[in-house]
């Protein structure tokens, strides 16, 4: 990229100023900044764009930028960065990692494709870059279903890594999905307890669901879909009010497209902690978008080997899931 001269100034105290700092510095980098429906409130704001996984895969994929500012986990940035490798791709923290990610390490993965000879491997997006290359396609959870009932009916199919969504998918399409035994934890902390007593101080409440989550949630949910398709659906709903299980973060566009309707959020665990909040989403804050702006650094690298095998699971994926419904 162009040699951009940025001052190395102190992080603004004033948080009207490090907005506008942070402003400034994305159109001194000609950054275009993508954030995930989970980041804070005011990362969104900020942000060009917001969407869920696959939606903010084809905005890297489009973009013309020459850097990308990521607001969201590792393996999105990734994603941009092997979709796009002629931008800059930086993540304001490495340590935005995932859970689900942690759960599937690539030696792992690999002896468990050996395992299982002539069958695809279906692998959520929510994964390395590592675990990519040795994917047959990539989902997310707003493609998947679609995905798979694409593929030939007596063909054994691998889903990692997260084993919830992957029943989900099971039930919904009826095909034989061998599961990676992994676990998003956010969504698996959800608590029923919790779901029961919001149930009766709010009769009325619609509750929406995020795949992620395990059988039991999910079999009472009124309505179950990705982020995005959660999203549209409470904007659209006829009801006012809605239980949220999923990361609390996207009731920010809620509340933003869905003016007064009412929106709760599930709580995790006993109900008294922040278990319904993602650790690794929220390691993105204003300081280190301000940092990382500043100074260029972290950037996502790879191999260009390394790229072109996890592009070809990818592109793939952006294939079939534009592909017309059967």
């Amino acid at each position: 990229m162009p040699n951009v001269n940025l001052s190395r100034q102190t992080i603004p105290r004033d948080p009207v100023l490090l907005v506008q700092e942070i402003r400034r510095l994305k159109a001194e980098r000609g950054a275009l900044l993508l954030a995930h429906y989970y980041q804070d409130d005011d990362i969104q704001d900020l942000a060009d764009f917001v969407g869920d996984s696959l939606e903010l895969a084809r905005a890297a994929q489009r973009s013309r930028a020459r850097v990308i500012a990521f607001c969201g986990v590792r393996f999105m940035a990734e994603v941009a960065k092997i979709l796009n490798p002629e931008a800059e791709v930086l993540i304001p923290s490495l340590e935005a990692g995932c859970s689900l990610e942690d759960s599937c390490q690539p030696e792992d993965f690999r002896r468990w494709r050996e395992e299982h000879p002539g069958a695809v491997a279906v692998t959520y997006i929510n994964c390395s870059a590592a675990v990519k290359a040795l994917s047959d396609v990539i989902v997310t959870s707003s493609s998947a279903e679609k995905i798979i009932r694409q593929l030939p009916a007596n063909q054994p199919i691998l889903f990692a890594p997260d084993r919830h969504l992957g029943a989900y998918l099971r039930r919904k399409t009826g095909r034989d999905l061998i599961l990676w035994p992994g676990a998003c934890v956010v969504h698996e902390q959800f608590s029923l307890e919790a779901l029961a007593g919001l149930k009766v101080a709010h009769p009325r409440a619609w509750l929406v669901a995020h795949p992620e989550c395990p059988e039991g949630l999910l079999a009472q949910a009124d309505f179950v879909g990705s982020t995005s398709a959660i999203l549209r659906h409470v904007t659209e709903s006829v009801h006012d009010e809605f239980i949220i299980a999923t990361e609390p973060g996207i009731i920010h566009q809620m509340e933003k497209q869905a003016p007064g309707k009412r929106f709760i959020p599930l709580p995790g665990g006993s109900g008294e902690c922040a278990c319904n909040i993602c650790p690794f989403m929220k390691k993105n804050t204003l300081s280190n978008l301000f940092e990382c702006l500043r100074d260029g650094q972290p950037r996502i690298e790879m191999s260009e080997e390394l790229r072109l095998a996890a592009l070809k699971p990818l592109e793939r994926m952006l294939e079939m899931a534009a592909a017309p419904t059967p």
